[in-house]
């Protein structure tokens, strides 16, 4: 049963008394946020993989390094670790702990748990395990690769990776760094707290978790004695609100603070009106384009270069893709270490036709399979409509999410139209799914292998390349010089790059939802005129 304070208590019990009560204006000390989690699975960071789960989890834990919300672009900094050096023949980063920081059961922080933590996700080998597992650190070996000294931790890798390569992914939810000794009470089995953990909270976070009721809301109490000081916001309610009407009726009325899932019409409806706020901030999120090889057509690279004349870019962005998409041709996105803004295809119709009737495609026909999401059809049948013009047809199969995701893993979509969102950030989380595929011929996960993309291995060596190069400057220029063959080369168009427009009350300040490198954090967002 989860232990909560006196005030989470009160909080909870007004709650179930009436969890959908209205306020003229909500109160000065509470954030009331709309948006849709109906995606959450767990709560626990060795597990939580999608996109809200992160945000509630962000907030729950703390980790070794972290980014200021209100300012990415310094990177990542000091956070549970004060400082942190590394082994001359870099392979082992220790990191020296901050003294003094309590977990929210008042039990310390000490390395034992910051090592423990590390050692626990790997161990149970969920979605997210894989960020760890990247620096050579298997269930059998992490005990001997992560220890705990004193008040340090150090972590051992197989390779001298590159120190901002490994700090990113130490920021990843994945990291978090739980309570030990609070945790280990509730383990079942060999889960080692997994089920425990799903529903409650054991950190050392800015919040701790009240309640989350699946598909309907999420409550967090702010943790007074919290190291980076106390939250503004001394309670966070979460409500899952599915449709943009709804959002933008409750924020109107004042029943919400921030409104997180507006569609472009509902943004543009709210935008002037007295007392509410627009934030507009790119996220990593990339909407893309996949040729598969296996098609015969698709395969040809005459029929590549001609896709590249054929996506009216302008015309999307200006029309149902306004504000929320910006044109974005390269895999890594702003906000990233290796971003670049270079745009080099253009929309071209006659140039795409001629392209087709010299290579002798006139006529052709691909059949797709796109998700039933207004904005992928929507974006489907604008191509489509440009393929006709150039002598091509394009069949389209809508399916729901799930369908797709099978034919898309089982490369059976001869042009898929969909999302990749980064899984921590640092620019491998991309270069190593756009342009990384060691096995074509055999098993395989990442959107390289989904095309049956085989990725030249000249590529593939600059990407393992700039993992391990330490100097930040020349790791930047390996990134943009593997994007810049890329854009020439490969047969996965990046389209546009996720701008979110968080509607608010104007009195919400320094609200940040992330931007495109981490997730949402509560602990400075204040209330005020």
């Amino acid at each position: 049963m989860t232990r909560l304070s006196p005030r989470a208590i009160l909080l909870a019990s007004a709650l179930a008394v009436a969890p959908l009560a209205v306020w003229a204006e909500t109160p000065a000390d509470m954030l009331v946020v709309a948006a849709t989690i109906d995606d959450i699975i767990s709560l626990d960071p060795a597990q939580s993989f999608e996109f809200s789960g992160n945000d509630v989890t962000q907030n729950l834990y703390s980790r070794l390094v972290d980014f200021d919300p209100l300012n990415l672009e310094a990177g990542f900094q000091p956070s549970l670790a004060e400082s942190w050096q590394v082994s001359e023949d870099g392979r082992t980063i220790t990191l020296t702990m901050r003294e003094g920081v309590t977990f929210q059961s008042g039990n310390p922080v000490r390395a034992e748990d910051a090592a423990w933590s590390l050692q626990r996700a790997v161990k149970l080998d969920k979605s997210p395990a894989f960020i760890l597992n990247q620096f050579g650190l298997t269930a059998d070996n992490v005990d001997d690769m992560v220890k705990a000294e004193g008040n340090t931790v150090s972590i051992t890798m197989d390779q001298p990776y590159a120190q901002s390569f490994v700090l990113n992914c130490l920021t990843a939810s994945v990291a978090g760094v739980i309570d030990k000794e609070t945790v280990m009470q509730h383990v079942e089995g060999d889960d080692l707290g997994n089920t425990w953990l799903s529903t409650n909270s054991a950190g050392s976070g800015a919040y701790s978790l009240a309640a989350w009721r699946p598909n309907e809301v999420v409550q967090l109490v702010a943790f007074e004695d919290y190291f980076g000081g106390a939250p503004r916001m001394k309670r966070v309610i979460v409500r899952n609100v599915q449709e943009s009407s709804a959002q933008r009726l409750q924020l109107e009325a004042g029943d919400i603070d921030v409104a997180r899932n507006l569609t472009p019409s509902d943004v543009q409806g709210v935008t002037g009106k007295d007392g509410i706020a627009i934030r507009d901030e790119p996220r990593g999120r990339i909407l893309y384009m996949g040729m598969s090889q296996r098609d015969p057509v698709v395969a040809r690279p005459e029929l590549q270069q001609a896709m590249r004349h054929l996506i009216d870019f302008e015309g999307m962005g200006n029309s149902f893709l306004k504000g929320q998409w910006k044109i974005h041709q390269n895999f890594i996105p702003e906000g990233y270490l290796g971003a670049t803004d270079e745009n080099t295809w253009t929309y071209d119709i006659a140039a795409a036709k001629k392209i087709v009737d010299d290579a002798g495609l006139t006529g052709a026909t691909i059949t797709t399979k796109v998700r039933d999401l207004r904005e992928y059809l929507d974006v489907a049948q604008t191509i489509q409509a440009s393929m006709l013009q150039a002598g091509l047809t394009l069949n389209i199969e809508q399916m729901t999410g799930a369908q797709v995701l099978d034919a898309y893993r089982a490369r059976e979509v001869p042009i898929f139209i969909g999302e990749w969102g980064p899984d921590y950030s640092d620019p491998q989380t991309n270069a190593g799914t756009f342009a990384w595929n060691p096995d074509n011929e055999g098993k395989g996960s990442t959107l390289a292998w989904r095309n049956s993309y085989a990725v030249p291995a000249a590529m593939q060596e600059m990407v393992k390349a700039a993992t391990l190069e330490g100097d930040s400057e020349k790791r930047r220029q390996m990134y943009l010089d593997i994007q810049a063959e890329y854009r020439a080369t490969a047969p996965i168009l990046p389209l546009f790059q996720r701008v979110e427009q968080t509607a608010m009350r104007d009195s919400v300040k320094d609200w940040s939802a992330g931007g495109a490198v981490t997730s949402v954090m509560y602990h400075q967002v204040s209330k005020g005129e």
